[in-house]
C-alpha cells in the first residue's frame, strides 16, 4: 500500500494514471475517499448497505468518466458531485421521492430553540438520517452540499419553492428532534447525578 502511495502522491498524477484505466490508480483514489464517500451516500440513502452500493457505482462511474474531470477545481469536488447525482438517482429509482406529500405536521412544529454543546456532529448527522426522505435529501443538497434552491430543484425535478419548503421543514423538524435530544440529555444527566 505504502508503494502505491508514493506512486501517486499529487493529485495531477493521479488523475493521469486513472485515464490509463490504471488499476493500482484506482485502489488509492478509493482507498483515499471512501470513507468520506460513504458518509456522504449515507447521508441521502439512510443505509449503510445501500449507501456502500451507491458509493460503488458513483466510483465506477468516476472511473469510467475520468476523461470528463477538465482538472478545474478539485478532484475530490468533482468525485462528490458524481456521488451527490448517484444518490440521487438510487432515490429516482426507489420512486421516493420528494413531492410536497409529506405530513402537514411540519408545518405546525413550533420554533425551538437549539441545543447547546452537549450534541456532537455524529449524533446530530445520526438525527439528520432520521429526517424524512423528501427533507433529508433537500436538507442535505442545500445545508452540506452548498446547492442553491434553484440548483436543487433542477436535480431533483420539482420546484424552487417545493425545494425551500422541504428545507424549512426539515430545519423546523430537526429543531423538533434536538430540543427532544436535549430534554432526554438533561433528563440523563440528572439521573446519573442523583444515583451518585
Amino acid at each position: 500500500m505504502s508503494r502505491i502511495l508514493l506512486l501517486f502522491n499529487q493529485e495531477a498524477q493521479l488523475v493521469k494514471a486513472l485515464r490509463k484505466q490504471d488499476p493500482k490508480a484506482q485502489r488509492q483514489a478509493y482507498e483515499k475517499y471512501s470513507s468520506r464517500m460513504l458518509g456522504l451516500c449515507f447521508r441521502y440513502s439512510g443505509d449503510e448497505m445501500i449507501a456502500e452500493d451507491i458509493m460503488v457505482e458513483g466510483f465506477m462511474r468516476v472511473f469510467s468518466k475520468i476523461d470528463q474531470f477538465s482538472g478545474d477545481g478539485s478532484f475530490e469536488g468533482w468525485i462528490r458531485r458524481i456521488m451527490v447525482n448517484e444518490a440521487l438517482g438510487h432515490l429516482r429509482k426507489q420512486k421516493r421521492m420528494l413531492e410536497d406529500t409529506l405530513s402537514d405536521e411540519a408545518e405546525n412544529i413550533p420554533d425551538y430553540a437549539l441545543a447547546d454543546q452537549n450534541l456532537n456532529a455524529e449524533e446530530l448527522l445520526d438525527l439528520i438520517g432520521e429526517l424524512p426522505i423528501g427533507y433529508r435529501t433537500v436538507f442535505n443538497l442545500y445545508a452540506i452540499e452548498g446547492y442553491a434552491h434553484s440548483e436543487i430543484a433542477g436535480m431533483l425535478g420539482i420546484t424552487e419553492s417545493t425545494s425551500k419548503s422541504q428545507l424549512h421543514r426539515a430545519r423546523a423538524l430537526l429543531q423538533k428532534m434536538v430540543f427532544e435530544w436535549e430534554e432526554g440529555f438533561k433528563k440523563k444527566v440528572e439521573y446519573e447525578k442523583a444515583s451518585c
